[in-house]
């Protein structure tokens, strides 16, 4: 197969990242690999033609949300959920097709929607729980709404959830305090990463190309249309209440119906379809209210998130304590409930405790039960929520760095061959480590202002 060579002066770089050598050349491999997909397809094609079943089969053509371009795979703007989709029906079958030929169909359309559409085209009944909807054959159904989420990323954590229609785009960030850019290893490979890191730390960044740096804000709403790249964050604008509050309605309507599993912490007994869903187990409505209360970050909400702290529900409590967190020392009057779950019977909450107490100065607290956790082989996924804390914590955790080298030692000691969670919790303490060594640099947050309307 030929392969074509973009010139990376040509390519366009959007406006949110910098304008790199190593940037240019990522777009510039990309679109290459793109022209030789094309020629595969054209092999496939052909293929079914000479077959004889090209008359009889509906193409679906689509594409992932990559992971080699920066701001790509993981990020809930468009660069990272929106991705190409071109269906053909052969001439026979064009009755069930959604729009005539070359239509360009505006409804919003999500991979969970595959499923029930193939059903729809084969004329199979559609079970009733199915989440998505079919966009073809007989019973097709236009989406208002699509739905994307972040949770845990390989070794790091965050969690946001979107709501897009065919103009708005609509983001929640539960973890504001976190940035957008984490150093997981994997994505840092690329070299397109390491270059805006880079212009990071130079404090080279414009407002466009900081944002997705430094702590997140708790909400974004982008218009689609006016703007594509999706850098101007118009939540705070009175202008755009209504369609705040519609997009904010459809979000809480999806996740009470779909029982969002994304809302407990990992390692919970109440994770998984099962468990969630015994009666009264997993009261998601309330837990729903006190994570959106935890992620306001507005420090009116403290007194609320205090009496959560009590909650019979492990979900409420985590969030409650998350909530504390993410207001750091503006969590002050906290200090005493926090102090208490240190000892709740949740190890999620536990060490979701230690860090709301460690970004009050009470490290001499936080410590033991991040360092226990850290040392308990029976549950790496504590693990690596521990690993996660004291990695955030910086250079603050410099006084346990023999503890988190004698840990990596621990695990490099384990029999057998690691899994996949284990070399996750290895990422962390080898990155950990090396920043407290100096051998590598945590990623720096921009020097640049960003406004409140524009970040």
């Amino acid at each position: 197969l030929d392969f074509c060579a973009t010139d990376p002066i040509k390519v366009r770089i959007p406006p949110y990242l910098p304008d790199t050598p190593e940037i240019r050349s990522d777009w510039a491999r990309y679109y290459d690999h793109l022209a030789l997909l094309d020629q595969q397809i054209s092999v496939k094609l052909e293929e079914l033609k000479n077959d004889g079943l090209a008359d009889d089969t509906i193409i679906f053509f689509y594409g992932d949300n990559g992971g080699t371009l920066p701001r790509s795979k993981r990020f809930l703007q468009a660069s990272g959920t929106h991705v190409p989709l071109i269906m053909y029906f052969p001439p026979k079958w064009r009755h069930l097709a959604p729009a005539l030929p070359g239509s360009r169909v505006k409804n919003p359309v999500s991979f969970v929607d595959f499923a029930p559409t193939v059903l729809s085209l084969a004329g199979v009944k559609i079970p009733e729980f199915f989440q998505g909807r079919p966009f073809a054959g007989s019973e097709a159904r236009a989406n208002e709404f699509v739905f994307c989420t972040r949770d845990r990323m390989d070794e790091r954590y965050d969690m946001m959830r979107s709501v897009m229609d065919s103009r708005w785009l609509y983001i929640r960030n539960y973890r504001p305090d976190l940035p957008y850019v984490q150093s997981l290893n994997y994505m840092f490979k690329a070299r397109g990463y390491q270059s805006w890191a880079r212009m990071a730390r130079e404090g080279k960044l414009t407002p466009a190309t900081a944002q997705f740096w430094g702590e997140k804000p708790s909400e974004e709403l982008y218009d689609r249309i006016a703007d594509p790249d999706n850098v101007k964050n118009l939540s705070s604008e009175p202008a755009h209440r209504e369609i705040l509050a519609r997009m904010r309605a459809a979000l809480k309507k999806h996740t009470l119906e779909i029982f969002d599993n994304g809302f407990l912490p990992e390692s919970s007994s109440l994770e998984g379809y099962t468990n969630s869903h015994k009666a009264n187990k997993y009261p998601l409505e309330r837990v729903f209210e006190i994570a959106n209360l935890a992620s306001d970050r507005n420090s009116d909400n403290l007194p609320q998130l205090i009496t959560a702290i009590n909650d019979p529900s492990e979900p409420v409590r985590w969030w409650a304590v998350q909530g504390c967190t993410i207001l750091g020392k503006k969590a002050k009057p906290a200090e005493v409930a926090l102090r208490r779950s240190l000892a709740d019977e949740s190890g999620a909450v536990q060490i979701a405790a230690a860090e709301a107490l460690a970004r009050l100065g009470k490290l001499d607290e936080a410590f033991p039960v991040l360092l226990h956790w850290i040392q308990c082989e029976n549950d790496i996924v504590l693990a690596l929520q521990s690993s996660n804390v004291l990695d955030r914590l910086g250079e603050l955790a410099r006084p346990i760095l023999p503890a988190l080298k004698l840990s990596l030692e621990a695990v490099g000691k384990s029999q057998g061959k690691r899994d996949m969670g284990e070399n996750y919790f290895v990422n962390m303490l080898l990155h950990t480590i090396a920043v407290l060594e100096g051998r590598t640099q945590a990623l720096n947050y921009p020097t640049v202002e960003v406004s409140s309307s524009s970040n």
